[in-house]
């Protein structure tokens, strides 16, 4: 019996043999890993404890005996499985008083996710209670129990407080230390070459000093026009605030003041003088995070930016890239607000592997104020706890002004938020570049016949269906363009350079846009007219409008009321606010106008600040000693889905040679492979159901993708190359 020895997993090797790895060495090396991961939140001890009990049950024969019929590593997920997760939350509850229901949590879910404390079906209570196989003879090998884990100062305080999001938000980071350091570990041990594309990013102090002198190549370069002076006075006021103590900042400064550059500049400098290991920028919408990496890129270079989303370039991506989305070990991280904030609240291990990477980083949120209302508590509770228990910095980048600091109405709002930009009023006034006037009702002629008056013009709708109408109206022509959602990623990325060269040479350039023009993409027009939408996509309008400050006088922005009020129904509650705002003020964009608009759309609705009740899902019970942990997991990952699940599919359009290719080699093979599923992202469009069910072809095949790289589960690629009206020069999708 004492020569006995237990595995973890198997391998074969390329001679035909089999290699095994040593349950003990993989306990004890995940166990150092999670560790590691955890001293970033002051929890080493909690996380060197999950891993070295994670995978107690594979101590059993039942599992020794199935590994060793499988000949391959062993996956909870593989038909005739053995439980060997239970084992271990067991152990951690009957070692550590009470407490150790909080490692019980991420032990049980290490492989199918985080369980509801308490339901009907399969939870983590019945869990706790199931027998299982003997596994106990292998813990002679093995470190003894901590019957009394330290809980950090934070957990502490939460326990006191009895505030269950504050104990629950600690389980999932646990879980994500746990499951990234036993993917790792078990990576190294299957495919030991992936350990070395995974090492290749550099770290931020390296990255630094070539950051510094391409600022100073800018400063050397630019002229002494006033907005170059803005911009550089706002980097100043960066550079001073990085020196402050960690916790939240706002950057509060006007469309084509040099946010982007600025608020890195930033976190940077504030990275390095407290010891911040990455920076993670954080924007709105899929559809403008290429620029701002781009523009990353040109300043740090191509081997540093980590792009996670879902319409990521092939050809800019390495296999270093692809490795680190999944746990985003890079020191620049760009991604989504829906990818960001639904990671915070799910249960599942691929989403929440990277969270633990959220600790002691420098976290810029472009443009806050777009977060959901419904969602406004949650999203809000879990920044606070990013910064006041996991060392964050937390950097609110606005347009506008910081809509979710706390006032006397929104009690909610995050606290001891430090201002960087100085006077931002002042700011506001010396940038100001536009006027906005309002234009009321206007039928599709008139806007037909306003934007053909023009030579150059952009023209913003609510609706893909608005902009198509409006494109068809003002015809075919040299110098007509069109941009939309529904066009593939590469088709626009195509579209706005030959806008932007139009622009750049005078040409004529009538551009019709859903609002994906609108955040971070950097084109100039003299005239501007917007549908009425909320009073922040306004302000991003007028962001596309003399952003240069080029025009001898103020730019033009026509805020206007479509004919049909369809075009409206989807910015409904922030037209609504912003419609009030617009007959009040002469300038809509001023600050005091801007808090007028917040105060409508986001303080005075405290009724849907939690429409979902999420925090709800999370309580204690203090009456049962046995089990006072009550978290829902799995229900308040369910709840918190900012795109709803099942209303949209994504479209493979074969756009261009690229695309068709694509489209023929995805016909071809049985079942489409990871590389091949990602090359073929920047031709997807993403569409709702009962659109794609009416113009769907006749030879359409479903794939289903269940290796996280896609936002929707569901991806659908079409023959029917009549789908895009490239053809016809239009531009456009299901016309």
């Amino acid at each position: 019996m004492e020569d006995t020895k237990y595995f973890a997993h198997t391998v074969q090797g390329e001679s035909g043999t089999c290699r095994w790895q040593l349950l003990e060495d993989h306990l004890k090396r995940v166990a150092q890993k999670a560790g590691e991961f955890a001293e970033a939140f002051g929890a080493r001890e909690w996380g060197y404890l999950a891993g070295l009990w994670h995978d107690l049950g594979k101590y059993s024969n039942d599992f020794q005996l199935y590994l060793k019929s499988q000949q391959e590593a062993c996956s909870e997920t593989q038909a005739g499985r053995v439980d060997h997760s239970t084992a271990g939350a067991q152990y951690a509850v009957q070692s550590i008083n009470i407490l150790g229901h909080l490692l019980a949590y991420a032990i049980a879910g290490h492989h199918t996710g985080l369980l509801d404390g308490r339901a009907e079906d399969a939870c983590q209570e019945k869990r706790l209670k199931k027998e299982t196989p003997d596994w106990r003879y292998g813990l002679r090998n093995l470190p003894g129990p901590a019957r009394s884990a330290c809980p950090p100062d934070y957990l502490r305080a939460a326990l006191g407080k009895r505030d269950s999001f504050a104990t629950a938000f600690f389980v999932r980071m646990l879980f994500s230390c746990l499951v990234d350091a036993d993917f790792l570990d078990t990576e190294e041990f299957m495919e030991p070459e992936k350990r070395i594309s995974r090492s290749s990013f550099p770290r931020l102090d390296d990255l630094a000093p070539r950051f510094f002198k391409a600022l100073e190549e800018i400063d050397r370069k630019e002229t002494e026009k006033p907005i170059n002076k803005l911009r550089r006075s706002v980097r100043r006021d960066c550079e001073r605030a990085s020196e402050q103590p960690p916790g939240f900042f706002s950057l509060t400064v006007p469309t084509g003041g040099g946010k982007t550059l600025s608020s890195l500049d930033f976190a940077i400098r504030h990275a390095l003088r407290h010891g911040l290991h990455r920076i993670i920028y954080v924007v709105p919408f899929t559809t403008i995070i290429e620029q701002n990496a781009d523009v990353f890129r040109k300043y740090l270079g191509d081997d540093c930016v980590l792009e996670h989303h879902s319409s990521v370039d092939p050809e800019k991506e390495t296999q270093a890239a692809r490795l680190a989305a999944e746990n985003w070990d890079a020191p620049l991280v760009v991604t989504t607000s829906v990818q960001f904030f639904e990671s915070l609240f799910s249960n599942r291990p691929s989403r929440c592997r990277k969270l633990h990477r959220l600790a002691k980083s420098v976290i810029i949120l472009d443009e806050a104020q777009t977060i959901p209302v419904d969602y406004l508590q949650p999203c809000l509770r879990a920044l606070k706890e990013l910064v006041n228990a996991y060392c964050s910095t937390i950097v609110l980048c606005t347009a506008t002004q910081p809509a979710i600091t706390k006032r006397a109405d929104f009690d909610i709002g995050l606290d001891s938020v430090r201002e960087i930009a100085h006077q931002p009023e002042r700011l506001y006034q010396a940038l100001k570049r536009v006027e906005i006037s309002k234009i009321g009702k206007q039928s599709d002629g008139d806007m037909r016949d306003r934007i053909l008056r023009e030579r150059q013009v952009l023209c913003i709708t609510n609706t893909v269906r608005h902009a198509r109408k409006l494109f068809e109206a003002i015809g075919l022509a040299e110098g007509h363009f069109h941009l939309s959602a529904r066009m593939c990623p590469a088709h626009r990325r195509r579209r706005l350079a030959q806008v932007k060269e139009a622009l750049k040479n005078g040409s004529v350039c009538r551009l019709v846009s859903t609002q994906v023009v609108e955040a971070g993409v950097d084109i100039d027009f003299a005239v501007v007219y917007r549908a009425l939408a909320g009073l922040d996509s306004i302000a991003q309008a007028a962001g596309r409008c003399n952003r240069n400050g080029d025009l001898p006088g103020m730019g033009q922005v026509y805020v206007f009321i479509p004919e049909d009020s369809a075009a409206c129904r989807y910015f409904a509650d922030t037209a609504n606010c912003a419609a009030q705002v617009l007959e009040l003020y002469a300038d809509p964009l001023e600050l005091k106008a801007n808090e007028h608009f917040f105060r409508l759309y986001y303080w005075d609705q405290k009724d849907r600040w939690d429409n979902k009740g999420i925090l709800d899902d999370f309580y204690l019970d203090a009456k049962r000693s046995d089990f006072p942990f009550i978290f829902l997991f799995e229900k308040a990952a369910e709840d918190f889905k900012m795109i709803e699940d099942g209303a949209t599919c994504n479209v493979i359009i074969p756009w261009g040679e690229e695309g068709k290719y694509i489209c023929d080699r995805l016909r071809s093979v049985p079942s489409p492979g990871r590389d091949l599923l990602r090359q073929a992202q920047p031709f997807m469009v993403q569409v709702f159901r009962h659109e794609w069910s009416k113009h769907a072809g006749r030879n359409i095949r479903l794939i289903y993708d269940d290796l996280g790289i896609l936002e929707s589960p569901e991806t659908h690629y079409s023959e029917d190359v009549g789908l895009s009206l490239e053809a016809e020069g239009a531009g456009y999708y299901f016309a």
